[in-house]
């Protein structure tokens, strides 16, 4: 399981022209699942995000979390994460999960994410078209990989 991580100002996400999830500071997470991955990664991932201490302190050191701070997340799903441009100039998405197991783990790692921030994540629509706007704070940009 991946996962692009951000630390923002703000974030958005609209399906359709609608927005469908909103967020103020805090993370804005890209999360990719592969074909191997289990629960377990879902839940060692959601964990680590969740306390991720990216946020500055009063000395400016990254000493704090999004709970921590009060902030909130915003996560959206991207099999393009597991995109392989090793090939040609197309990329070769079959490194990603089938959309039915994804969903799954993608739902898992939501639920265990809410309880680790003690607060429902924002989200986009799985396997919707999605527009995404965020404001990088920083910038800070992490990828974090289950496998890795």
């Amino acid at each position: 399981m991946r996962a692009v991580v951000q630390r923002v100002k703000q974030g958005q996400v609209s399906v359709e022209g609608e927005v469908v999830g909103t967020i103020g500071r805090g993370l804005g997470v890209f999360l990719g699942i592969g074909p191997d991955d289990t629960s377990q990664d879902a839940a060692w991932l959601a964990k680590k995000i969740g306390l991720l201490r990216i946020f500055p302190d009063e000395a400016g050191k990254m000493s704090l979390n999004v709970h921590n701070i009060g902030g909130e997340v915003l996560v959206i799903s991207q099999f393009t994460l597991f995109g392989d441009c090793r090939c040609g100039n197309r990329p070769d998405f079959t490194g990603a999960a089938p959309p039915e197991r994804a969903e799954i783990l993608y739902n898992e790692f939501l639920e265990i994410l809410e309880q680790v921030l003690g607060k429902r994540p924002e989200r986009g629509v799985f396997r919707a078209k999605m527009e995404v706007s965020l404001v990088n704070c920083g910038p800070v940009t992490l990828i974090i990989d289950s496998k890795k």
